[in-house]
């Protein structure tokens, strides 16, 4: 058994996620935690929404609304709809809480004080006529590396290159097209030049593996030819405030620095949540424990560069040497787990320019598998993907209702109408063998894809062995076998049948949770195979206001293995699992898209 601990992106709360996001993060993310669970190991799923920066503060402005009132509404719709998406999170916080700001206060205290923190004076950004300070990510302009127009103040996305403001060709503020002002200012920085040579060492061991998807090992060695100090904070009033700056209000920690910390005090806070506040170190001090990290490929930086080396300036692991922090010797990440973008009839997903699904308005229409099926099968994994509703009609009516959902419901009408009940088995043919076998290989096969990270291949395979059910089906004909002397042979097939459905149930149900507890019941069974995230609101540890979580009881999961099904289990006649969907949807959709552009 290992210890896992899976890191997931930090949905931003200055509005409702889209499709793109939870395709990136989310889906992902949660199968992952679901297969590694039933395979026995010990897993912290953690995340939050990231609720501090300009962006919000632009916003409400907009809505008129303080701040705070923004993160507390935006926080409450994240929260539910990857409830109702199903995502299983262990704990699901916010970077509001006054537990987050106590760990990142303490991770910069270890960082500085370790010699990793520079006072530097440089150039600001301010909007000239809020007087209010620009955030990298809101100033835009030709990048001055490859001449490509667009490119932000932090990054260029064409090149990949890291970038300052002041870099920009012509630069202008996304917020009002404002040419900015650069003003003086005193931030400190995180000496990454100091940290380079561990960090490249570090890469150099995870590129040995061969485990790391390759856009990411690559991207993340070439940015380290151009390391250069990086702001850890900034001229604001909205954030975390910086220890020993007291006296500068307007001063705060960067998202740079306080988001990725997020998964540490997210696991803090589980463990003071459950009473064992010391329980974090099992999946942060421990050196065997695995820990994943899994977002969207505009990530890679926060979590390959950024966050590796604030770990290692936290470890005292740098040029300049030093002593771990109260946190002890944090672990690296093993993996940085990047999708690439899913794009929507072919544009990328814009809010602003309302090229937009919003996972809210999906799962009100459809079932929440429908949408995890189509992002498991033919999401963005390594290769940018395209969202089209006439793909989503076409693999939810082809594959999922079709095929398994066929298999499942007449499995199980089969046995209600002729036994009433899970037959035995009589004496198994070669054919009833071969499918058998088939499936329980599928075991091995379709796990070890999911745990490397290649789960369109894995949603593939167990598809196919539904196929391969479906085919025992034609060629058994057991609807055929009437005559008395044919019961016993009718019997072992519907027993076969049922075998099959429930392992295959057990390997689709890290991908499709709602519809695995729904076959269990088809099958006549109790058991909940695949256990729900819930929402509940929480009082903060540290006396600040209530807020929702994410949490959920994921213990007794059925083990990643052939579970014999259970003879004389009553089975009455089904419902659908799943809903066939009417080919206008696609043109409702589209049509509802170009409304609403």
């Amino acid at each position: 058994m290992s210890t896992v601990l899976s890191a997931v992106a930090w949905p931003y709360a200055n509005g409702p996620r889209h499709i793109g996001h939870v395709a990136g993060f989310g889906v992902p993310s949660d199968v992952f935690s679901r297969y590694m669970r039933m395979a026995g190991n010990d897993v912290l799923m953690v995340s939050g929404t990231d609720e501090h920066g300009t962006p919000i503060l632009v916003e409400a402005d907009k809505e008129g609304v303080s701040a705070r009132e923004l993160a507390d509404r935006n926080n409450r719709i994240i929260v539910d709809d990857l409830v109702a998406l199903g995502l299983s999170y262990d704990l699901f916080t916010r970077t509001t809480t006054r537990n987050h700001y106590q760990v990142v206060q303490d991770m910069f205290v270890a960082v500085r004080d370790n010699g990793y923190m520079l006072e530097q004076t440089t150039s600001g950004a301010v909007s000239p006529s809020t007087g209010r300070t620009l955030p990298d990510r809101y100033i835009e302009g030709t990048c001055p590396i490859c001449g490509t127009p667009g490119a932000r103040g932090d990054q260029c996305d064409a090149c990949g290159n890291q970038l300052d403001p002041t870099d920009l060709i012509d630069p202008v503020s996304r917020i009002n097209g404002e040419t900015p002002e650069f003003i003086e200012t005193t931030h400190y920085f995180l000496d990454l030049p100091a940290l380079a040579a561990e960090l490249g060492r570090w890469l150099d061991e995870r590129e040995a593996t061969g485990l790391w998807r390759q856009n990411v090992i690559r991207f993340s060695q070439n940015i380290l030819k151009d390391i250069k100090p990086r702001a850890m904070t900034r001229d604001i009033d909205w954030g975390i405030p910086v220890p020993g700056w007291e006296s500068q209000p307007t001063k705060r920690l960067y998202v740079w620095f306080d988001a990725v910390i997020g998964y540490l005090s997210a696991s803090i806070e589980w463990a003071r949540r459950q009473g064992d506040p010391e329980a974090w170190r099992k999946w942060w001090n421990d050196p065997e424990a695995l820990t994943y990290y899994f977002m969207g490929k505009d990530n890679i930086v926060f979590h390959s560069q950024i966050w590796p080396a604030e770990l290692i300036a936290q470890n005292g692991k740098g040029d300049k040497g030093g002593q771990p922090g109260r946190f002890g010797e944090l672990n690296l990440p093993t993996e940085v787990v990047s999708s690439e973008f899913l794009t929507m009839e072919g544009k990328k997903f814009s809010s602003s320019k309302n090229i937009v699904i919003y996972v809210r308005d999906v799962l009100e229409r459809y079932q929440p598998d429908a949408l995890r099926y189509f992002i498991s099968a033919a999401g963005p994994e390594s290769q940018d993907a395209d969202f089209t509703w006439s793909e989503f009609v076409s693999r939810t009516n082809n594959e999922l209702v079709a095929g398994w959902g066929n298999l499942v419901n007449r499995t199980a009408a089969m046995i209600a109408k002729n036994v009433g009940e899970i037959p035995a088995a009589g004496e198994l043919e070669d054919v009833d063998r071969a499918l058998l076998d088939q499936i329980r290989e599928g075991f091995t096969t379709v796990g070890h894809l999911i745990e490397i990270h290649r789960q369109r291949a894995a949603i593939a395979e167990a598809m196919r062995l539904v196929g391969e059910a479906n085919r025992y089906v034609s060629e058994t004909e057991p609807f055929k076998l009437k005559a008395p002397e044919q019961q016993e042979r009718l019997r072992t097939v519907l027993h076969v049948l049922a075998q099959a459905v429930t392992d295959l149930n057990t390997l689709l149900s890290p991908f499709l949770p709602f519809s695995a507890n729904q076959v269990e019941k088809a099958l006549g069974g109790a058991r909940v195979i695949a256990p729900l995230p819930e929402a509940r609101e929480v009082d903060d540890l540290d006396g600040g206001p209530s807020y929702a979580i994410i949490t959920g009881d994921y213990t007794g999961v059925p083990a990643w293995e052939h579970r014999e099904v259970e003879v004389g289990r009553p089975v009455a006649k089904p419902s659908p699992i799943f809903v066939k969907l009417d080919p206008k949807v696609v043109d409702e959709e589209l049509d509802r898209l170009d409304t609403e552009a």
